[in-house]
């Protein structure tokens, strides 16, 4: 500890960020980024701005963003926010709606983030269980919060909550604001963007990392309520006001236009998925019902840990988490078909290997 800390640094357990491997030559299945490039239309649109024009200052509100946003789904620009990366996004939602003295809850199997946040704020939190198949009870969160947030689909477990259960949820807690963290919605679910306009009280936050494959680009953004997305911006306008360059905002608004490439790559990721799983079934996994582009699967007589490592000397990473419950699954992104063959080559190597 150095004397120049803030005291509170001391105490603060940060969140450590899956493996960037310097080697290239690995086959890379633990981050879940996306293995189909980005929009052409996108990447057109961000080498238009590298100009002169550089020199100065973006768009601090990132308009052509918020409109792109606003009309892919339908909603209108004052219930869209902007930030670098959904984990911006996420970060100012905890400090301006998640701080009200009675405890955040979130799933005890989930996003490895949010107590980090918790730490950082200040904010008491309940780490609410999931049951015994992995997924969210809705009755269990019956009761006194000062806020609640889940991914959907769940990270990382990839199960999916279903639109009527996120309703009765949101029925229940109309005093409280009910964070829908949509990372992965696009892979296999219905986004809860349909219901802001019913819930003031619903927050629903996605990225372009995953399936616009603009994870090197940071940006992220939220839809709500207009008093909602307010406080998002009274936060980001006292920390940052311009968190998007013009590269990604051009770059972004161009990716929610092209319709047809997004549909296409995300399609071909739930193909592959659906074929990985099955292919993994047949190993002896018993692999979890998937609505991202990855899949959470444990075998059955095989430790998870000597799985990894085994699969790492063949050059091939997932990420195993070490947690009480799920220390015997492996998160195994889907990648392109040829990644997704090297996975299932090596996993066939590992399993009928003898026991270390």
């Amino acid at each position: 500890m150095s004397k120049f800390w803030s005291p509170f640094v001391k105490d603060l357990v940060p969140y450590v960020p899956g493996e960037q491997p310097k080697l290239t030559n690995l086959v890379k299945l633990n981050t879940n980024e996306n293995p189909y490039g980005p929009s052409p239309r996108a990447i057109a649109a961000m080498q238009a701005e590298l100009n002169d024009n550089l020199r100065l200052y973006p768009d601090p509100n990132g308009e052509r963003l918020k409109r792109a946003v606003a009309d892919y789904y339908g909603v209108q620009p004052a219930q869209v926010f902007v930030g670098n990366g959904s984990d911006e996004v996420l970060a100012h939602a905890f400090y301006g709606l998640f701080q009200h003295g009675k405890p955040l809850l979130f799933p005890d199997v989930s996003y490895s983030f949010y107590p980090v946040y918790c730490g950082l704020y200040g904010i008491a939190y309940e780490a609410v269980a999931l049951d015994e198949q992995f997924q969210i009870n809705v009755a269990d969160y019956a009761r006194p919060n000062g806020g609640i947030i889940f991914p959907n689909p769940n990270a990382p477990t990839g199960r999916l909550l279903a639109l009527d259960a996120i309703e009765r949820l949101l029925q229940a807690n109309t005093d409280s604001v009910v964070l829908v963290d949509e990372a992965y919605i696009d892979f296999g679910g219905m986004t809860a963007i349909s219901l802001v306009d019913r819930y003031p009280n619903l927050l629903v936050t996605q990225t372009l990392s995953k399936s616009r494959s603009l994870a090197g680009l940071r940006v992220g953004l939220a839809v709500g309520h207009p008093d909602l997305i307010e406080a998002l911006e009274r936060i980001k306008n006292s920390f940052n006001s311009y968190p998007l360059d013009r590269v990604a905002i051009a770059g972004a608004a161009a990716a929610f236009e092209d319709r047809d490439y997004f549909e296409q790559s995300r399609q071909q990721v739930i193909a592959s998925r659906e074929t990985v799983s099955s292919a993994l079934q047949d190993l002896g996994f018993e692999v979890l019902p998937s609505a991202a582009n990855f899949i959470f699967a444990r075998h059955s007589q095989r430790n998870a840990a000597e799985l990894a490592a085994g699969l790492r000397e063949h050059g091939v990473i997932v990420r195993h988490f070490k947690q009480p419950r799920i220390d015997q699954f492996l998160r195994i992104t889907i990648g392109a078909p040829e990644q997704n063959q090297a996975l299932l080559d090596a996993l066939r190597g590992v399993v009928s290997s003898p026991e270390s």
